[in-house]
C-alpha cells in the first residue's frame, strides 16, 4: 500500500527572525557532543525516528556511521535533563554554499509535549548562525511530530518548497 506524505522545507535567513523559546528549567542542559562514537548519534535517530519512519539510516554499516560523525561539518547537540538524555539535533554546516542544513532534531518519547522542542530548535538555528552563515534550513514532513511543521513556523522559519511523496 502507499502512503502520500507532504514534505515541507523550510529556511530562516537572519537571527534577527528567530522568535525564540526560553529554556523550561535549569534541569535542562544543551552540549556539543565532543564524542565521535556513532551510538549516540544511531540512538537518538533510532528511538526518535521509530515513530516518524525515519529508515534511511537503519542499513548504514559501522563505517557509514563513523564517517559521518567524524565529518568536521556535521556536529551533534545533545539536551539532556539532569543527567538523562532527552533530545538531540545534528546540523550539516554546508560551507560552499555558506549554510547550515538542521539534518535531524528530536525529543525522546517522554520528553515530547512539554514545549522543548520549542527550545531546542530555538537553540539549533542560534548555535546554525554562529558561523555568520546566510541561511539554516529543515525539511520536515507529515509523518514527524504532530507539532513540528507549527514549531518550525512559529520559531521563525519560512516554507519555500513543498512536495508530496510517496512511501
Amino acid at each position: 500500500m502507499t502512503k502520500e506524505v507532504k514534505r515541507s522545507y523550510l529556511e530562516i535567513n537572519s537571527l534577527n527572525e528567530l522568535t525564540e523559546s526560553p529554556k523550561p528549567s535549569q534541569d535542562y542542559s544543551l552540549d556539543l557532543s565532543e564524542i565521535t562514537d556513532f551510538q549516540l548519534n544511531k540512538f537518538f535517530y533510532k528511538n526518535i525516528g521509530q515513530n516518524h519512519m525515519w529508515v534511511d539510516r537503519l542499513i548504514w554499516t559501522e563505517n557509514q556511521w563513523i564517517d559521518y560523525v567524524s565529518n568536521k561539518n556535521v556536529k551533534t547537540y545533545i539536551l539532556k535533563c539532569k543527567k538523562d538524555f532527552a533530545g538531540f539535533f545534528e546540523l550539516i554546516f554546508h560551507i560552499q554554499d555558506n549554510e547550515v542544513e538542521i539534518a535531524y532534531f528530536g525529543l525522546l518519547k517522554e520528553y515530547q509535549n512539554k514545549k522543548l522542542g520549542s527550545y531546542l530548535l530555538s537553540e539549533a538555528i542560534k548555535k546554525s548562525f554562529t558561523n555568520n552563515i546566510n541561511r539554516v534550513w529543515v525539511h520536515t514532513c507529515s509523518l514527524d511530530h504532530k507539532n513540528a511543521l507549527n514549531n518550525y513556523i512559529d520559531r521563525g522559519m519560512k516554507i519555500f518548497k513543498t512536495e508530496k511523496i510517496y512511501i
